[in-house]
C-alpha cells in the first residue's frame, strides 16, 4: 500500500526562516485535491510540518507534508492511515482502497504542479523503519 511519497522541488520550498516546512506543499494540495474529487476539511500546522485533513466517512484520513532532510529541496508527503486496516467507530475497517485512491490523487497533484521531480514511493520496509 502506497503511503509515503518523497520528491524534490525548489519551487515548493518554504521561505528561509520558516519554522515549519511543508506549508507551500500543503497549499498546493488544498488547491489540487478538490480537482481530483476530494473535499478538504482543513490544513493546519503541526509540530512536524503541515496536515491536510481530507473529508472521509468512517475513519480519519489526512496527508502530512514536511521536509525530506536528505535534500535542501526535498519533500515528503505521508498518508494517514499508512496501514491497511484501522479502527473506527464501526470497528476494524479495510482502509487500503481508500488510501490507494488518495495516493493516486496525491501523485497526480504533485506531477500536475509541473515543478516536482525524482518522485519515489517508499517501500513498506522503509515506512516501517521510518526511513
Amino acid at each position: 500500500m502506497r503511503s509515503h511519497l518523497e520528491f524534490r522541488s525548489g519551487a515548493l520550498c518554504d521561505p528561509p526562516g520558516t519554522a515549519l516546512r511543508g506549508e507551500l506543499l500543503a497549499r498546493q494540495l488544498v488547491i489540487g485535491l478538490p480537482a481530483q474529487g476530494y473535499r478538504i476539511k482543513k490544513a493546519v500546522a503541526e509540530d512536524w510540518g503541515w496536515c491536510v485533513a481530507v473529508d472521509n466517512p468512517g475513519f480519519a484520513l489526512w496527508i502530512g507534508c514536511g521536509a525530506l532532510a536528505a535534500y535542501d529541496d526535498g519533500h515528503l508527503c505521508f498518508i494517514h492511515p499508512s496501514k491497511p486496516r484501522v479502527w473506527s467507530w464501526l470497528g476494524r475497517v479495510d482502509a487500503s482502497e481508500t488510501v490507494e485512491r488518495l495516493a493516486s490523487a496525491l501523485e497526480s497533484c504533485i506531477l500536475r504542479s509541473g515543478v516536482a521531480h525524482h518522485l519515489r514511493w517508499w517501500s513498506e520496509d522503509e515506512v516501517k523503519a521510518g526511513r
